[in-house]
Formats: C-alpha cells, sequence, structure tokens
C-alpha cells in the first residue's frame, strides 16, 4: 500500500491545525453547496472515499445513514476519525484509493471530498465506485479545480490594475504536480475538465450536477480571506449517479 504524507508528524501536525479540520464540516466552506446535493440520508449506505477525521461518517449516520463505511490511506487519520468517533454504525478502514477491493451493488452513496485530486487512476477508482453503487445510486464529490492544479507553480501574482490574478499555465499537460504546503512535498494529479467528466461517462455515471465554486459574497464577509477565491474556482463540486 502506498505510504501517505498526512503520516508524517510534521504535516499531520499542521493539517490538525487547518480550520476545516478543527470545526469539521462546518469549517468547509464549499460544505454547504455540498450539502444541497446530497439525498435523504435516512437508510442509506455511505462510502465515504478519503474520509479524513471522520467529519462526514458521522454526519452522515446522525442524519438517519443506515452505516457509513469510511476508507482512507492515512493510518494518522483514522486514528483520529475512530477516537472522534461515538457512533455505533461507523466502520473504518484503510484503503488506497486506486486500488479499492469494493464489492457489487453494496452502498448508495458514495461521498468524496478533496481527495479524489491524489488518485493516480482515476479510472479505476470510478469503475470501482460504480460497481460498488446499486442502480440509482450516488456520486457526490469534490476534488480541487483544475484551474488551480494546472500551475506547475501555483501562487497569486499582483493584478497589472490592482487586486489579484491567478496565472494558468501547463493546463493540457496532465500528470502529477509536487507543490510545498503545510511545510511538505505534495504530489497531486492535474487532469483537464474534460477528462474529468468524460472518466465519469466511460464508468456509466449519468452526470447531474458540475460547479466551479467560489465563496458567495456573504461568506466573504463573514472571512474576508476567502475575497481572492472569487477570481477563480480553488473547487470542482460532481454528482452524478450509476443509471
Amino acid at each position: 500500500m502506498a505510504a501517505s504524507i498526512y503520516d508524517d508528524p510534521g504535516f499531520f501536525a499542521g493539517y490538525s491545525g487547518l480550520r476545516r479540520s478543527v470545526e469539521g464540516l462546518d469549517g468547509a466552506p464549499e460544505w454547504p453547496a455540498l450539502r444541497a446535493l446530497l439525498p435523504d440520508m435516512a437508510g442509506l449506505r455511505v462510502l465515504d472515499l478519503g474520509c479524513g477525521f471522520g467529519w462526514f461518517c458521522r454526519w452522515a449516520r446522525g442524519a438517519g445513514a443506515a452505516g457509513v463505511v469510511g476508507l482512507d490511506l492515512s493510518a494518522r487519520m483514522l486514528a483520529r476519525a475512530r477516537a472522534m468517533t461515538e457512533r455505533d454504525g461507523i466502520a473504518y478502514a484503510r484503503a488506497d484509493l486506486g486500488r479499492l477491493p469494493l464489492g457489487e451493488a453494496g452502498f448508495d452513496l458514495a461521498y468524496s471530498s478533496l481527495a479524489l485530486h491524489y488518485v493516480e487512476d482515476l479510472d479505476g477508482l470510478f469503475a470501482a465506485v460504480h460497481r460498488a453503487l446499486r442502480p440509482g445510486g450516488r456520486l457526490v464529490a469534490s476534488l480541487e479545480h483544475p484551474v488551480f492544479t494546472a500551475p506547475r507553480a501555483p501562487g497569486w501574482l499582483p493584478g497589472e490594475a490592482g487586486g489579484w490574478r491567478w496565472p494558468v499555465d501547463g493546463y493540457r499537460q496532465e500528470g502529477p504536480r509536487a507543490v510545498d504546503w503545510l511545510g511538505g512535498r505534495v504530489v497531486k494529479q492535474h487532469r483537464m475538465l474534460g477528462t474529468l467528466l468524460n472518466g465519469l461517462l466511460r464508468a456509466g455515471f449519468v452526470l447531474d450536477h458540475v460547479e466551479d465554486w467560489g465563496p458567495t459574497e456573504a461568506q466573504v464577509a463573514a472571512q474576508p480571506e476567502l475575497a481572492k477565491e472569487r477570481e477563480r474556482p480553488i473547487f470542482l463540486l460532481l454528482a452524478a449517479h450509476r443509471p
């Protein structure tokens, strides 16, 4: 099984201090938009791909899901998730999302928050998730937007007329991008928007929603540090179903 940078003690400590790590779903500004894409949880069998600290697993179970399975590559993430989980009906397991041992039609909903851009074999993952969903089952996911992942040296630059600009290069050159974050060297996978959407279609999914997410004016008013995120999409939100 591949190693996870999230198991590096220093990196994990930095990640643990992020707002979304401390406050959970309420600390993730994209959560209201993601939540709007979710079906009623009552009685559903739910799979969380890249569950992290288990925030969504606990939310889904509390919202009425019959059972939730959270998968993550990081042993430290899973240990924290188990320590924070008091509800029954939630199971955590260590798994490489690029090589998922999923069965057939065992889940009603697959959810993933900011994990798919780490997966090298995304086509294999989409195929495995499609098999794991019952007919009518849904996939709801967020990942870093291709505009965000494309640059080889990502970063804001001052705009010529004031403000800020996000230069995009290498958009059509898909593949790994190594970036410095939280004191570590993190490798992500850049893919064009068409590659992502066509991958879902090839796997047999029907697309229901595609969103270039950015914060609302109300969110920026409450958190001024989000103002730059209105200049370009940072996250891509997707919803699809197995017919």
